[in-house]
């Protein structure tokens, strides 16, 4: 059996268990990564209102820290959510959505049983994905984890409501791009068929996510734009943005959502990264702030997981981020050697 072959079979091997799983628990909490996007959004209410119509007993989990939401996500209905372990974790099957790895929620550990963890479902469609669960439903195959909770429902045979189909849209949207990126399939454009059909209001959803734009995030875009630099001939387009920038701007830490893409879009662009400082994180010994630092690969034969997961961070191989304490001019280093290293590893063109 080839490794293809042997990934294809533990994936369907996940997909069954978890199916067998989902069948046979009756109490469970849902939880996704920490400053969750719109796919871990998406996933998190659809898998709760698809364990409601099994008749489950189930709660999601947000922590404090990530609420409220950022303002494109705040129409998402948030009932049942708690961010403290309830008093019968340990009669509660804990299922991760959309993580990659435990550590991409901290918070999290607040859910983990006096005897441990337990029972852990873990459903991803991050291709690194560490396969920390007791069960573990990892297809990268998937454009989102959304699509992957769409396939469970059909198996389950879980009617798709508008209120369903609405969170499972969000998920694929915001994943594939608006269908843009390359990880949009001909299996996205069924299952967005298959939502519409199902009732969701497709203008209305787009308005909420992209449109109604705070000025302060026009403002805070301007100066990501402004303060951009090209290095190596293009090859990497790269931005900062300052706790400054965000107070100059009157913006939020989740408005920065986007800036990336313009940098991404620039013609000769291999890899581009944004890094923003985290608010409310001060410098420890004077030393530089703790920064959040996104990548994106513009040439698809970059892969920039690899790259964040060399500072601990991860994603896919054409968006990923981690967070660091290098300066400015450390992390350029890093990133310049890092993508001048897979350039050259590429076979030669003739």
């Amino acid at each position: 059996m080839t490794s293809v072959d042997e990934a294809a079979g533990a994936t369907q091997a996940g997909r069954a268990a978890v199916l067998d799983e989902l069948r046979a628990v009756r109490k469970t909490i849902v939880v996704t990564h920490e400053h969750p996007d719109g796919d871990a959004l998406g996933s998190l209410i659809a898998m709760h209102q698809v364990l409601a119509a099994l008749g489950h007993d189930n709660c999601m989990f947000i922590a404090e820290s990530d609420l409220p939401l950022p303002y494109e996500y705040q129409f998402l209905p948030l009932d049942s959510v708690i961010s403290d372990a309830p008093p019968d974790i340990d009669e509660r099957t804990v299922i991760f959505l959309d993580c990659g790895n435990i550590e991409r929620n901290p918070a999290a550990e607040r859910l983990r049983p006096a005897e441990g963890w337990g029972h852990i479902l873990n459903i991803d469609h991050h291709h690194d994905n560490t396969r920390f669960g007791g069960v573990n439903y990892v297809d990268p195959r998937a454009s989102c984890t959304a699509e992957m909770i769409w396939d469970l429902a059909a198996e389950l045979d879980v009617e798709l409501s508008p209120a369903i189909a609405s969170a499972l849209y969000v998920g694929l949207i915001t994943d594939t791009g608006c269908f843009m990126y390359e990880n949009t399939s001909p299996r996205a454009h069924v299952m967005a068929a298959e939502l519409i059909e199902a009732g969701i209001d497709v203008h209305a959803i787009y308005q909420r996510v992209y449109e109604g734009v705070p000025f302060g995030k026009l403002a805070l875009l301007a100066r990501g734009l402004a303060n951009a630099e090209r290095y190596d001939e293009g090859r990497l387009t790269a931005s900062q943005l300052s706790a400054e920038d965000f107070a100059a701007a009157g913006a939020e830490e989740s408005y920065s959502e986007g800036v990336i893409d313009h940098l991404r879009a620039v013609r000769g662009t291999a890899m581009a990264a944004l890094a923003r400082d985290r608010l409310g994180e001060a410098a420890e010994d004077d030393g530089p702030r703790l920064r959040k630092v996104s990548l994106r690969a513009s040439d698809m034969r970059i892969d920039v997981s690899a790259i964040a997961r060399a500072q601990g961070g991860g994603g896919h191989r054409a968006a990923a981020g981690f967070s660091t304490s290098l300066s400015w001019e450390e992390l350029i280093v890093f990133l310049r050697a890092q993508l001048s290293e897979q350039l050259e590893s590429l076979p030669a063109t003739e």
